[in-house]
């Protein structure tokens, strides 16, 4: 895992300052604090940065980045992954192909050259972002991977095209303009954004199985996209035949391939543990694919309602894992925020994002660079409450009302401390939504619901600029039609989470920007592509039935799993909220005067102080419902988020302090 920047001007002539390449390398020194290096391909208005964390080939001359062929018709930087590549790489051997490092990169250089860019991308299998220029077509091509686990941004400037592995990088640039979008900052109070954008005016994300493809067209860089993957769940009656013990037998033969696929490194490698069946799954079977016990992380908190120790550690006894348990206090959360929200990058509504930060330094200092986590598989089998409230309230034909009020009662009342957050407290219709879905789902309703307060916490300058603007209809329209037309209900809200909140919150600020905030590399299991291409076939019914969520991963991990833990309905992975604990509301309210104040507020010109005020006033009365106040709690987080982002990153001269650290590290042009 590394941080990558690069530039391509309009002109090939125009030339390119290589500083500006180091300080965008810099910048993002927590991605990669190995080494640096940075290219600028003569004549073509094109350069690349790279800062390194080596995981594969620890040479530090061989694996130095960018990679570019010996007549510089192709040049690379790369952040992530590809497994499979020593087969891979023993097949282009024996077809003739010479590979001069041991890095999984120099893979991608080759099978370009012989195949093509769209043509290699069903070969890379992993998590990864990278940037591939053609000199010959004057062509450069952002990639992220299938679900966004590795970040990847771009914006234009006045003298052409401006990319990194983070925001910041890009405002490293002087010629990069830094500003909130009045969308973008509606959308961080609601927590759900808009796929491809960003908070800050003109700044993109490449989206998940997408390219970005630029090209110079007489003197001028023309963007077009290209969707190479996609979710492409079955169209209903369209599901292969198969038995449940059949269906087993494939799940365990994909899950075992991917995570013996991740626990290949030149480093040692730890796992994620929570409470969860997907994390104690992985745990399982990394433990009999080593020969010595797994190392295996994991995250206490000091509240009884939202610890999950006591579970993890009758998992890691049962396979003989060398636990390393790192309890936080509540309270200590907010000490650690600011800094969460620089690595971030965008708001976050639970301090779970801070835990996970804390977590990834905890074991960065313990001596690992990697670990093998769980996300992917409540996207995969409906683990989440929301997908299972849209499965029985759309997607059981054949229930009976009387029998679909008994599951929703019980899923409510057994989700009852994510009220407000992951559950709305009402219903709510989006009609664009619904007409483009079949129903507003679950997983976007409760942030939805938060607009109307929302939009009276914004300044009133920025309340005008989105006169008649629907965040409902806004995502909507990024959904692909295609993707959703004949697919079951189920399918549909798994789709929905996966291309809204799952890439931009759990892959994201939860996931990736606070794992390598601190230089450690997380690999995701369950988001093999092969196993989730067979994921998508498991039927509705074996996702979600008899109240278990997770079934058939239920099932398929029965025998591995203790009996408490089989038997455990999915906890969500969160932080208490402000509002349970008085010595953490406290510390919240403490960064609120620093930030929150009138005169803070003022400065910055975002919010409304006298609706910042009236919110305060209303979350501290007593006889606010309890799942207000969580969304309330939410708000706050969401404030503090986007005030501190004005901080850190209008307010701030960024390109001086990426300079700086340039200077501080010694990485300068000639020394990489």
């Amino acid at each position: 895992m590394c941080g990558i920047a690069g530039i391509m001007h309009h002109e090939s002539a125009r030339a390119i300052n290589p500083d500006w390449l180091v300080a965008m390398a810099a910048i993002q020194y927590h991605r990669g604090p190995d080494g640096f290096g940075q290219k600028v391909l003569p004549g073509s208005g094109v350069g690349f940065s790279h800062a390194r964390l080596s995981i594969i080939d620890l040479n530090p001359n061989r694996g130095r980045q960018p990679f570019w062929t010996d007549d510089e018709q192709y040049m690379i930087a790369h952040n992530g992954e590809f497994y499979d590549y020593k087969r891979l790489r023993a097949d282009l051997t024996s077809r003739g192909d010479r590979f001069t490092t041991k890095s999984d990169t120099e893979l991608l250089l080759h099978l370009t050259k012989r195949y093509g860019l769209t043509e290699t991308m069903p070969h890379l299998r992993g998590e990864f972002a990278f940037a591939m220029y053609e000199k010959q077509a004057e062509r450069l091509t952002l990639v992220r991977d299938r679900f966004g686990v590795k970040p990847l941004y771009w914006t234009m400037t006045a003298e052409g095209l401006v990319f990194g592995s983070e925001i910041k990088v890009l405002f490293a640039h002087p010629g990069v303009r830094r500003a909130f979008s009045d969308q973008g900052l509606y959308h961080q109070l609601i927590q759900t954004m808009v796929p491809g954008t960003t908070c800050f005016e003109g700044v993109y994300a490449v989206q998940p199985g997408q390219m970005v493809i630029c090209e110079r067209r007489e003197g001028r860089l023309q963007i077009r996209t290209h969707t190479y993957w996609d979710m492409d769940f079955p169209q209903r009656g369209g599901r292969t035949e198969r038995s449940e013990e059949e269906t087993i037998e494939q799940l365990r033969h994909h899950f075992v391939e991917a995570i013996q696929l991740r626990l290949e490194a030149d480093v040692p490698v730890a796992c994620y543990l929570s409470g969860g069946i997907d994390s104690c799954s992985i745990l399982g079977v990394a433990a009999a694919c080593q020969q010595s016990p797994v190392k295996a992380f994991t995250i206490g908190f000091d509240d009884g309602d939202y610890d999950e120790t006591a579970i993890a550690q009758e998992m890691a006894a049962a396979v003989g894992a060398d636990q390393d348990i790192l309890r936080v206090q509540g309270s200590d959360l907010y000490d650690h925020f600011a800094r969460t929200i620089w690595h971030t990058e965008r708001s976050i509504y639970n301090t779970f994002t801070v835990a996970k930060l804390l977590m990834s330094e905890h074991v960065q200092q313990a001596g690992y660079k990697v670990v093998v986590t769980g996300e992917g598989s409540d996207e995969l089998f409906a683990g989440y409450p929301q997908l299972r409230l849209d499965m029985i309230l759309h997607g059981m034909e054949e229930a009976t009302p009387a029998e679909r009020a008994e599951l929703e009662a019980w899923l409510q009342e057994s989700n009852r401390l994510f009220k407000g957050n992951l559950l709305a407290q009402k219903r709510l219709d989006d009609p664009a939504l619904t007409e483009r879905v079949g129903f507003t789902p679950s997983c976007l309703q409760s942030w939805l619901s938060s607009a109307p307060r929302a939009m009276s916490l914004l300044s009133s300058e920025r309340r005008q600029a989105l006169d008649n603007y629907s965040p409902g209809a806004a995502i909507a329209q990024t959904l692909d039609p295609q993707q959703l037309a004949g697919r079951h209900p189920l399918d549909k809200a798994q789709y929905v989470w996966i291309k809204t909140q799952f890439e931009s919150q759990v892959l994201g600020w939860a996931g990736d920007r606070v794992d390598m905030a601190n230089s450690m590399e997380a690999r995701p299991a369950f988001l093999d592509h092969p196993l989730v291409e067979f994921a998508v076939t498991v039927p509705p019914t074996l996702r979600f039935r008899d109240q278990k969520d997770k079934y058939i991963l239920r099932e398929t991990m029965k025998e591995l799993l203790p009996e408490t833990l089989y038997n455990r309905q999915k906890f969500a992975f969160m932080a208490p909220p402000a509002h349970t604990d008085p010595a953490k509301q406290k510390a919240m309210l403490g960064l609120g005067e620093q930030y929150l104040s009138k005169k803070a507020v003022a400065a910055t010109g975002l919010l409304d102080a006298t609706a910042v005020s009236a919110l305060f006033e209303r979350y501290h009365q007593s006889e606010t419902p309890v799942a207000e106040q969580v969304q309330l709690d939410a708000t706050i987080n969401h404030l503090l988020s986007v005030q501190i982002l004005h901080d850190r990153f209008i307010a701030a001269d960024i390109p001086k302090i990426a300079r700086d650290r340039a200077d501080a590290l010694g990485w300068h042009v000639g020394s990489d």
